[in-house]
């Protein structure tokens, strides 16, 4: 059984109380207090910029030039709203999604909602292996190498080594991102259109605008990134006391990880729209490294890829794992042992074993899969954002922690206006005359 809140807490005391040890003070005390708490939302954020969103990102800055930054204002509203919305509801309640899901909704709504969120979490953990494939490719090595290699050291990481472990190794792989901030100056891009981009809202029912704007959210709000955020939340013991650390990290994160969505459209609409190129490959997007990186572009794409993809391949199965034995009431957590916790460990083992088998299958058109499975995402994400909407405004769950009026607006337009936009692209998908 996990240990309660109270035992840990004691545990730190003991520890502060060990000969040589003194607590911080000043500056130091709030370092250490939220180092503590780092991590959540600064990994559920930065996990979105995944293999898949990278690949869709650079297809935005390819195919639509500045066309659609705009959205990227938004959308930093909507991510961080969300997100906020689920490490509350963890840090009030001490439960995962999942399980609030089955308390509340009942059997039927929980299989519903858990079933969408399998085929989304299922389709996106290939998308993962699918970019670390398509990344050691460019180094020459063959997928049938990598892809196996690469899913067994995700499983060992997070079932052999311990929560704060894994945590360190996700966010230090989240830096390789850095390195699109500074090819996106290199490539000198044309900062008045970017402004423009910015402020200036388009729209279009061209079926391939559509198809990507879909991506877009769908990458940006995953729906395994809110399951993932909360239940973080909870196994790292988070309260309402100490809540506040939490919610900035959740924000800062989601901040931070938007910034590098914006310098990746600049950069790929710089360099590849620029001269009316496309993303049809992983070689093709590592040329918007080129005025950073020269002749060792590809090079650097494939390490920010590759760690790209591997911090989701862990996220996303772990992500699942949380969520089916959630629903189904089992033990959880990266620090049980297969015999206490067998579902929630041959979950994420499935997963991981899966998504590798399925990269691997010879003639796979890896950016149209890391594309085709944004959008599944996307069409799928209205299903969780109606049921976090649900939770977080029940006064018998979250007390005094309910939304408040603008939080509620800001949510509930985000939640109608993805519905809105998904059922668009599947009119416009099963009647292509209603595009224009």
């Amino acid at each position: 059984m996990p240990e309660s809140r109270a035992a840990i807490k004691a545990t730190g005391r003991r520890l502060l109380r060990r000969p040589g040890l003194r607590p911080p003070t000043g500056w130091r005390r709030k370092l250490v207090a939220y180092l503590a708490i780092l991590g959540p939302g600064m990994i559920a954020a930065s996990a979105g910029n995944d293999a898949g969103g990278i690949a869709t990102f650079a297809a935005v800055g390819a195919e639509q030039g500045y066309r659609l930054l705009w959205i990227l204002i938004p959308i930093t509203i909507s991510l961080g709203l969300v997100q906020e919305m689920c490490a509350r509801m963890g840090a009030v309640t001490g439960k995962g999604l999942a399980d609030l899901v089955r308390e509340k909704f009942g059997v039927r709504w929980t299989a519903f909602v858990m079933l969408a969120l399998l085929i989304a979490n299922a389709g996106v953990t290939v998308s993962e292996f699918v970019g670390i494939a398509a990344a050691t490719e460019l180094f020459g090595v063959s997928r049938f190498v990598s892809v196996p290699l690469s899913a067994v050291a995700i499983w060992w990481l997070v079932v052999k080594s311990s929560y704060q472990r894994v945590e360190r190794v996700f966010l230090f792989m989240s830096l390789v991102f850095l390195g699109y901030i500074v090819s996106a100056f290199l490539a000198k891009p044309d900062w008045s259109a970017v402004a423009v981009g910015l402020v200036k809202p388009t729209f279009s029912l061209e079926y391939a605008y559509l198809f990507t704007f879909v991506a877009v959210v769908g990458t940006t709000i995953s729906p395994y990134m809110q399951v993932y955020v909360q239940s973080s939340v909870v196994e790292k013991g988070v309260t309402t006391e100490n809540y506040a650390r939490t919610k900035k990290d959740v924000w800062v994160g989601t901040i931070l990880a938007i910034l590098v969505v914006f310098f990746i459209v600049v950069s790929t609409a710089a360099t590849l729209n620029k001269h009316g190129l496309h993303v049809d490959s992983a070689a093709h997007a590592a040329r918007a490294l080129e005025p950073f990186a020269g002749p060792y572009a590809e090079t650097l794409f494939a390490i920010g890829l590759f760690g790209a993809s591997m911090l989701a391949a862990g996220v996303l199965p772990l992500a699942t794992a949380y969520s089916i034995s959630e629903a189904l009431g089992f033990e959880k957590g990266v620090s049980r042992s297969f015999r206490e916790a067998p579902i929630f460990i041959g979950v994420f083992t499935f997963l991981v074993a899966v998504g590798a088998a399925i990269a691997v299958i010879p003639g796979l058109p890896l950016i149209r899969v890391l594309l085709v499975t944004q959008v599944i995402n996307g069409l799928l994400l209205p299903i969780i954002l109606f049921a976090i909407l649900k939770l977080v405004n029940d006064r018998e769950l979250m007390g005094e922690h309910v939304n408040g009026p603008a939080y509620n607006l800001g949510a509930w337009l985000t939640a109608i206006i993805v519905t809105l936009l998904s059922l668009l692209f599947i009119l416009v998908t099963l009647f292509p005359r209603l595009q224009r």
